[in-house]
């Protein structure tokens, strides 16, 4: 008897050279690539939570758009958030969202949610550099640079 099942297949695909890719030295540097890539006709419309992977090297090797939500929330599930880590061979992510409101004072839930991202990254490596909320003007507010991360 053969029993047949599906193949995973996990694949990430790159075709910008590495010294081409950005490379983050800051908060600023992170806010300027997110707030570059971010989608200008929702950012005020309602929240986006993204990812930004970097190589050993702080180089971006992409942004994946986590989770789409409302006007003042949205859900992260942090097995598809370390999927897409693990698929891309990320040694290291920058985490954002936005406030469609403007404000930049991070809520409970975000604070709670950045230390559950971090204490999960530690068993795989992976360093979590900064979680950043960025609002539609592209002001924004730096966990790492209030040592709150």
């Amino acid at each position: 008897m053969h029993i047949k099942v599906n193949e995973v297949n996990v694949s990430y695909s790159g075709n910008i050279k590495v010294s081409k890719l950005p490379k983050i030295n800051s908060s600023a540097a992170a806010a300027t690539v997110f707030f570059e890539n971010w989608n200008k006709d929702n950012i005020e419309l309602h929240e986006s939570f993204k990812l930004m992977l970097l190589n050993n090297n702080n180089r971006v090797k992409g942004i994946y758009t986590l989770s789409n939500g409302g006007i003042t929330g949205t859900l992260v599930d942090l097995r598809i958030l370390f999927a897409v880590v693990l698929k891309s061979l990320t040694t290291a992510v920058i985490l954002a969202h936005n406030h469609p409101s403007g404000t930049l004072r991070p809520s409970h839930p975000d604070k709670s949610l950045t230390r559950k991202i971090k204490e999960a990254a530690v068993f795989f490596d992976i360093k979590v550099l900064d979680h950043l909320i960025i609002n539609p003007e592209g002001n924004f507010f730096s966990f790492a640079d209030e040592g709150i991360l």
